[in-house]
């Protein structure tokens, strides 16, 4: 079974006022993969979308949609 995963990062990072690389870094993660994320690409493994939802200052919960 596929999953269609949506994420909001965008929208809270320039809430947030801060760039890709900023947010790459505080999670500990390259440009790329932020990139990705946003551009729904790439579906993060727990680890990762628990640092960015950090690194946002927010929670998974409300960076993710599972469709």
């Amino acid at each position: 079974m596929l999953f269609d995963m949506k994420n909001k990062i965008k929208a809270q990072r320039l809430k947030l006022g801060i760039t890709q690389d900023e947010l790459a870094q505080k999670a500990g993660v390259r440009r790329e993969t932020i990139v990705f994320l946003e551009q729904g690409k790439y579906n993060p493994s727990l680890v990762l979308a628990h640092s960015v939802a950090r690194a946002l200052k927010t929670e998974i919960k409300d960076l993710f949609d599972l469709k």
